[in-house]
């Protein structure tokens, strides 16, 4: 079996979905390998080092995309500028796709539809299940812990103020205020990182193990109003609220929002489109200067003005919406990537062929096409297919 790993064309993005050790790792494992040349640069992984580790250095993306059984990326297919092409048109049917695709996100349904008339078979990453077997397959939950710590950092640098408490000649400047709404994987890793910058932490979670999780770490926990029965769903993970359900947690929100400095949003729920739980009006109630960082965006966002893939002031607030915040933590996060997608692989693969049982849990939860249908429950629902 042949993999290809093409090297990422999202702007900005510096990850890539193998190092030299997992290629190697691969190999061993009598894989073939296919890497783009130069794909690894931006994360520090260098040609020869995946040379060395055995893979095959090429020049032409669409070589690999026709070469390879499966493709491994990071970002969903988008349009190849310097081919004048769509990833999606360059792969063909029966071949395999595995990345973060994020398939109910409106932005994506497109793509996700032509991926399936091309006949691929394609895995989503951000719905393996968080289940033990898969901890070690689960790419969104090492993505999350970068995107945790450094979308606190990007909040910090666009700040006027200091985030500790500072005591000065002149007089004492008070510390910044941080609010984590969504308190998983990600949100935790933002309420310590900080909490380390010296902030006052806020938290609210509609799950109750989660509010009891923020609080552990010190952040004050604001009540949601959200009852448990209504808050928590398969596995552990929210539920969507019912629509009047939602503007209660809003107006519960909406006082202690308007006193922080940074409010990080990282509330989905699973498969789904993020539920939106900062409105414009409370944007606009907002302290001026503050920032918004909106991890959620890849399935939507939690706030209703934050732009896709972009950072933008809107009624003086900062709104972070970028896209791939862990690729700019990208040696970091292509190693704990790379590594899961190893995982997943190998998980995937027996006897040199991929085995869909699609009474797998694993399987069932990220499998988005097969055999030109799509299957992924959450994209039909929010395509109006279900």
């Amino acid at each position: 079996m042949i993999i290809g790993i093409p090297k990422e064309i999202m702007h900005d993005e510096a990850r890539v979905a193998a190092t030299p050790e997992t290629v190697a790792k691969f190999v061993k494992d009598g894989f073939q390998v296919l890497v783009e040349k130069s794909a690894g640069d931006g994360a520090l992984y260098h040609d020869e080092d995946y040379a060395a580790a055995g893979a095959r250095l090429m020049d032409d993306p669409e070589t690999i995309y026709n070469e390879a059984d499966m493709i491994l990326k990071v970002k969903e297919p988008l349009f190849n500028e310097q081919k004048g092409k769509h990833e999606v048109d360059m792969m063909h049917k029966g071949q395999y796709l595995i990345t973060f695709i994020h398939p109910a996100s409106p932005v994506n349904h497109e793509m996700v539809k032509r991926l399936t008339a091309q006949g691929v078979t394609a895995f989503t990453l951000d719905c393996i299940p968080r289940i033990s077997r898969a901890q070690n397959m689960d790419a969104l939950t090492s993505m999350s812990t970068c995107a945790g710590y450094k979308g606190i950092l990007m909040a910090a640098s666009r700040l006027t103020t200091f985030m500790p408490q500072m005591f000065t000649a002149v007089g004492q400047i008070k510390p910044a205020k941080v609010m984590v709404i969504g308190v998983g994987v990600a949100g935790l890793q933002a309420l310590a990182t900080a909490k380390r910058l010296g902030a006052i932490t806020y938290a609210a979670d509609i799950r109750p193990m989660a509010s009891e999780n923020a609080g552990s770490l010190g952040a004050k926990v604001v009540d949601t109003t959200v009852p448990p029965e209504l808050a928590i769903g398969e596995g552990g993970y929210a539920k969507r609220l019912p629509a009047d359900v939602l503007i209660q947690e809003q107006e519960a929100l909406n006082e202690t929002i308007k006193e922080m400095d940074i409010v990080f949003c990282s509330a989905l729920i699973p498969g789904k489109i993020a539920p939106i739980i900062i409105t414009e009006e409370m944007v606009k109630g907002m302290k001026r200067g503050s920032v918004i960082v909106d991890i959620s965006i890849d399935q939507g966002g939690n706030c209703e003005l934050t732009p896709k893939g972009d950072i933008e002031v809107k009624h003086g607030v900062t709104l972070i919406g970028v896209k791939n915040i862990p690729g700019l933590l990208p040696t970091s996060s292509t190693w704990m990537f790379a590594n899961n997608l190893y995982n997943l692989v190998s998980f995937l693969v027996k006897d040199g062929k991929v085995v869909v049982d699609r009474s797998d849990e694993i399987i069932a939860k990220s499998l988005v096409c097969i055999d030109g249908e799509l299957v992924h429950a959450g994209a039909r629902e929010a395509m109006g297919l279900a």
